[in-house]
């Protein structure tokens, strides 16, 4: 277990890394930061701070359920999460606990949260943290948590656009199976940030007349602002799907015309030659060609030149590119023009 244990009031901030003090525990408002905490030490902390034994449990039991219970009226217990991803597939959810009471306030989480720099950062910030109550610090750990929230939903904005782009030009298995898995992602976050939404509101309102609630006043609007944008990036990943549908029909389609148009010219040659060649090739006689030789070409390319006509005119080849091309290329004013 590492702990670390900060006491501060407006005058000052003292960082302790060992073991209670009392005395100052008198005169501060007093933060105690725990990670990765065994058995033992949560009993000894159930036994220091005389903590509710079913929060304690929860903490044992690992829990991610996002919740806020009110143990007594001076003190409550509330589980949020840290949300990561390690490489936008795989969602990493990591609970953080919070114990907070009328002057001292316990987290506990895994080492893989770096809360004391957070925290750090959060004060050097917002120094009028220090000259206000225990809450002013919890609110505010929330409200920075809820703000990476936002920054996760922004990678996930920035990828989603990747995969469209992928999914029109260059549609493949794996783009979809990577549209079935962030898709799956997406509904996992919507749930997360729906439990992270009652916590805040939960605050918002049984304590509204706190002075110190400003700090979560705006988080709340925030986290029904991420919930609106994760579904439309779940619609976003859903009209993916469909343009990855059409992608892949239009390359079937554009394959079919080419072997279409390819036995188009061929079919009718190989009538002719095997119609016009049943005499057969001598092959111990090629030095002289048959008589027929020239006159067969001369058929073979008028068919194939008839043909590729024929489908340039019905619009079936070659149009479609160049008519791209022109409007691409075509000035402004020679639009207007037209």
């Amino acid at each position: 277990m590492q702990r670390t244990v900060f006491y501060y009031n407006e005058k000052d901030m003292i960082e302790e890394k060992n073991e209670l003090d009392d005395e100052l525990k008198k005169n501060h408002n007093m933060w105690m930061d725990i990670s990765d905490p065994t058995d033992k030490d949560i009993t000894h902390l159930e036994s220091k701070f005389s903590l509710n034994k079913n929060a304690l449990d929860r903490i044992r039991q690992k829990s991610k359920k996002p919740v806020v219970k009110e143990i007594n009226q001076n003190s409550k217990f509330t589980i949020l999460l840290v949300l990561k991803f390690n490489d936008l597939r795989h969602l990493e959810s990591i609970p953080l606990y919070f114990y907070v009471s009328d002057k001292w306030l316990v987290t506990i989480h895994s080492n893989k949260i770096d809360l004391v720099t957070k925290v750090k950062t959060i004060i050097a910030d917002r120094k009028t943290i220090l000259q206000s109550s225990i809450d002013a610090l919890y609110y505010s750990i929330i409200s920075s948590i809820i703000e990476d929230y936002e920054q996760l939903l922004t990678a996930i904005e920035l990828k989603v656009f990747d995969i469209e782009k992928d999914a029109q030009y260059r549609p493949s298995r794996r783009v979809l199976n990577y549209l079935d898995d962030l898709s799956r992602q997406v509904i996992i976050l919507r749930r997360y940030f729906w439990d992270a939404r009652n916590v805040v509101n939960y605050h918002a309102n049984m304590e509204k007349d706190k002075d110190d609630i400003k700090y979560l006043q705006i988080v709340y609007n925030n986290i029904n602002q991420l919930i609106e944008m994760i579904q439309s990036y779940q619609d976003t990943i859903n009209s993916t799907r469909e343009l990855f549908s059409s992608s892949i029909s239009l390359q079937i389609n554009e394959t079919m015309r080419v072997l279409t148009i390819f036995s188009a010219i061929v079919l009718p040659l190989s009538l002719l030659i095997g119609v016009l060649g049943l005499e057969g090739f001598d092959l111990n006689t090629l030095h002289s060609l048959p008589r027929y030789l020239g006159f067969l070409v001369a058929v073979m390319l008028s068919i194939t030149i008839i043909t590729l006509f024929v489908f340039w005119k019905k619009k079936w080849i070659f149009s479609y590119d160049k008519e791209f091309l022109d409007k691409k290329n075509k000035k402004p004013n020679e639009r207007d023009a037209t």
